[in-house]
């Protein structure tokens, strides 16, 4: 896939100019090249589909060759981690191509993973990081707005309080670390690498002052392997999409994303010392 690094207006699905902000960075740092509408599609559906099929054909299959009361669950875990590992691997081949490198330096320029910047000046501002608090308690607040009931057998809250659940889960470290590494991918390593650290940055030329929204829609779109989470997802673009566009830093919404993945790593570890 290649990138333009043009800031055309004109662009597919554009509706505005690239401002300074995202042209030109202080300290000499290189512009980020620019996605049209489709390579931003190609991506988006490059990370969406394989979750989809891995959730709603992969795990099937891998149940029937499981055995046992948690065949189901452990297939469907197994099926999204893999999914999630997929996205990784995504960002890493896409930014390789696009750097023709994978130096340090390099990545965190070109996936906006640096302290957050004031919207302003482009000037790193630490104060930024006081940003978290009230974006964390949104997101919290909307963990307790209704939400479309997920499926039974899809749950994973429920079946975490289920007998069944508590005793698969009691002393089983192997499988404590296998979600472990779920979310490890699910909130640092993929979903917000990908849809904040590699997306959001390259979308300006396509959406202009309106990237945040799109990005917001597409995150919320994607999960097509939950489609039941996907009103309640798209509450993402102003809690996650919106402040790492301001600030470019795709660390805030890896850590306000994090939140909801310590809290649920800490109720499962009491579940494996039981």
């Amino acid at each position: 896939m290649t990138a333009s690094l043009e800031s055309d207006p004109a662009g597919p699905f554009s509706t505005g100019e690239l401002p300074d902000r995202h042209a030109k960075r202080p300290g000499g740092e290189p512009p980020i090249p620019q996605y049209t509408g489709w390579q931003i599609l190609a991506v988006w559906a490059a990370a969406a589909l394989p979750m989809a099929a891995l959730a709603w054909v992969g795990a099937p299959w891998l149940a029937g060759v499981f055995s046992g009361p948690s065949a189901w669950p452990r297939a469907l875990l197994l099926s999204l981690t893999a999914g999630l590992i997929w996205q990784f691997v995504l960002v890493v081949l896409t930014i390789n191509h696009e750097q023709h490198t994978l130096r340090r330096s390099v990545i965190k320029n070109a996936l906006w993973l640096q302290a957050p910047r004031s919207p302003r000046t482009g000037l790193r501002d630490r104060r930024l990081w006081w940003l978290l608090v009230p974006l964390v308690l949104a997101v919290a607040a909307k963990e307790a707005l209704p939400k479309i009931p997920a499926p039974a057998n899809r749950d994973q809250g429920l079946f975490l309080q289920s007998t069944a659940g508590q005793q698969f889960f009691s002393g089983n470290w192997s499988w404590f670390a296998v979600i472990v590494t779920m979310m490890i991918f699910n909130t640092v390593l993929g979903e917000e690498l990908l849809f904040r650290g590699l997306l959001l940055p390259r979308m300006r030329r396509a959406f202009g002052r309106w990237d945040w929204v799109a990005n917001g829609v597409l995150f919320g779109l994607y999960h097509l392997h939950v489609p039941w989470t996907i009103p309640a997802n798209l509450l993402d673009t102003l809690f996650i999409a919106l402040p790492v566009s301001r600030c470019r830093s795709a660390l805030i919404g890896i850590c306000v994303h994090s939140i909801q993945t310590v809290v649920f790593t800490v109720m499962l570890l009491v579940l494996v010392l039981r």
